[in-house]
């Protein structure tokens, strides 16, 4: 019949459709590790891999195939609590005060020393102004009036509180290590345990309060021997730090230059077009970058857990009057809700702005500048251990930075020697407060790399090595060595778990911030291989990193996305040979929102 097929044609249908099936089990086959580039040619040549085997062993998957979902949705919380197993309670743990109690307590009144911030709200609020006027009530029904004190200086404020002039503090938890230098000696022990502090409650998290300005198009790495304006030893100098050694630059590399205080760091960079970079606060950062040729690099909108205050009680205080302490905590927290009727926040604006002496619309813009925490969130900063952004984990950061700058010249002081979580704990057992819910997370829809690329700016890019068996990526690969004529199995990579902690505290510190995970491979075998399969062993070993970060401090998979780069792009242009610096993940971090020039 005329077009119908010959019989030539259903022989060559035939082997093509055949070859189809071949190449799909062929494709399945290497999906799972990616163990063979090729067939096993007609030469009998060995197969040829991705990268050479170093270790004997066997690779095993551990992660979908490329183009499966990683995770499927879920509508669960940020992070899974586990609490401190191995914490003893507060009043076992926490050292005693030594002898007579050393502060002025007059009239009733305890004097609680603010400075200039947002954060405060609550507790001015809650007193209703600055003055002891309010008569407060403990649970046993005692009764004590608050006065509250504005002194801006922190050095100043610690010396009032070392002297008994002063009952709580305040400060931002990166400045309590500072303190602590006047408090104990160098072995980290106490001078005298009676001024020891004692953190009770997380008021807030700055919320774009705090940023860094530049000039032009300058990014992390480009402030190499450039000059930073900012304020020694304070949460402009721990800003400075953090985004530093987070995109690979040493403090000694850069060029600081220090001033009193933030504001005047602010007038500096204004007035000098020499300085490149400025770390401040607002309004200053905002009305910098307004101005032609500067930009926002990096504000705490994006970094929205990096920076938190909180209040401290002397030990010796806190001891002689921890219903009070607790009292003032449920003050702070009713006053967080409060504030959430817009009436009672303009009633308080009016009054931070009598006690601060600034005009009240200026007080009412400062409540965007800091995120008020509420129980949950206290719950999650002080007992989740999973929690990337935690009390231990932002105490132990500063002494690290702090200690590498000369700063810090003692000991570290254990967090759980500062840290009392006994209030949170005691406040959690009452439904007013355990119903409570994080209400400071952020909601990602998932978004491709390449988008996250073109629609974000980039904020700073983190190379962290993880040591993949050959043609794995497998993170808990174990492999077999000998050690001393018996053989022990060890994970592959021994520091896998440190690593992966260090990612997860950079993402927990920019928790509004868009996070891109490359994998890396080396160009071993160039030529060899098919580089799509090369693609597609980094684009797993990315995918694995992010599962491993998603599992087990359950942040959220939307905020991740991940890009397979391959051999494309060595760790350094002028050695592109060194296959052990390209076998790498580089974790790179975006703006949600590109900051306004």
């Amino acid at each position: 019949m005329a077009g119908q097929p010959k019989a030539p044609f259903y022989v060559v249908l035939f082997l093509v459709v055949g070859a189809l099936i071949a190449f799909g089990v062929y494709r399945a086959q290497n999906r799972g590790e990616v163990q063979r580039a090729a067939n096993q040619p007609d030469d009998n040549r060995p197969p040829v891999v991705v990268e050479p085997n170093q270790a004997g062993g066997s690779s095993e998957p551990s992660v979908n195939g490329a183009g499966g979902q990683a995770e499927e949705a879920s509508n669960e919380g940020i992070t899974t609590v586990k609490e401190y197993t191995k914490l003893a309670p507060a009043s076992q743990r926490l050292p005693k005060p030594k002898g007579t109690s050393s502060y002025k307590y007059e009239n009733d009144t305890v004097v609680f020393a603010l400075n200039v911030w947002a954060g405060w709200g609550p507790i001015i609020f809650a007193n209703d102004g600055f003055d002891a006027g309010k008569v407060w009530k403990t649970s046993e029904g005692e009764e004590f009036k608050v006065e509250l004190r504005l002194i801006d200086n922190p050095v100043l404020m610690r010396d009032e509180y070392a002297n008994g002039n002063v009952h709580i503090g305040w400060g931002t938890l990166d400045m309590l290590p500072l303190f602590m230098e006047g408090f104990v000696d160098a072995q980290g022990k106490a001078i005298d345990s009676r001024v020891m502090p004692r953190v009770f409650q997380q008021v807030d998290w700055s919320n774009g309060g705090d940023g860094i300005v530049v000039r032009g198009d300058l990014k992390v790495p480009d402030l190499r021997g450039k000059r930073l304006a900012l304020a020694q030893n304070s949460p402009s100098h721990y800003f400075a730090l953090n985004m530093l050694v987070a995109g690979g630059v040493q403090p000694s590399e850069v060029e600081m230059e220090f001033y009193p205080d933030a504001f005047q760091a602010a007038a500096a960079f204004n007035s000098e077009k020499g300085i490149s970079g400025v770390v401040s606060w607002a309004p200053d950062i905002y009305n910098l970058a307004k101005v032609r040729g500067n930009r926002m690099l990096v504000n705490t909108k994006t970094a929205n857990k990096l920076i938190t205050d909180i209040w401290f009680a002397r030990a010796d205080f806190a001891t002689d009057h921890a219903g009070i302490i607790e009292a003032l905590a449920r003050g702070i927290f009713d006053g967080m809700e409060s504030l959430k009727n817009q009436e009672n926040k303009q009633h308080c604006a009016e009054l931070m702005a009598k006690g601060y002496n600034i005009p009240a619309t200026d007080t009412i813009n400062m409540f965007g500048d800091a995120h008020n925490t509420n129980w949950a969130e206290n719950y999650q900063f002080f007992l989740n251990q999973n929690n990337p952004a935690n009390f231990e984990r932002v105490w132990n950061q500063a002494y690290y930075l702090y200690r590498q700058v000369g700063s810090i010249t003692h000991r570290p002081v254990p967090f759980d020697q500062v840290m009392d979580d006994s209030v949170i704990r005691k406040l959690g057992k009452e439904d007013k407060y355990a119903s409570q819910k994080d209400e400071y997370r952020i909601q990602f829809t998932p978004q491709a790399a390449a988008t996250v690329k073109a629609e974000s700016d980039e904020v700073v890019t983190k190379t962290v090595v993880i040591h993949f068996f050959p043609n794995s990526w497998d993170l808990d690969k174990k492999i077999t060595r000998q050690v001393d004529g018996k053989d022990v199995e060890e994970l592959y990579d021994p520091n896998i778990n440190f690593v992966l902690d260090d990612i997860a505290g950079l993402a927990g510190q920019f928790g509004a911030a868009r996070i891109v995970i490359e994998g890396h491979t080396d160009a071993s075998m160039r030529g060899q291989v098919d580089p799509a399969l090369v693609k597609e062993l980094s684009m797993n070993r990315a995918n694995a990193v992010k599962e491993a970060l998603v599992q087990k401090h359950q942040l959220d998979a939307n905020q991740f996305s991940v890009e397979g780069v391959g051999w494309d792009r060595p760790a350094d242009s002028a050695d592109p040979d060194n296959n052990a610096k390209n076998r790498r993940v580089e974790i790179r971090v975006y703006s949600a929102e590109r900051p306004e020039a």
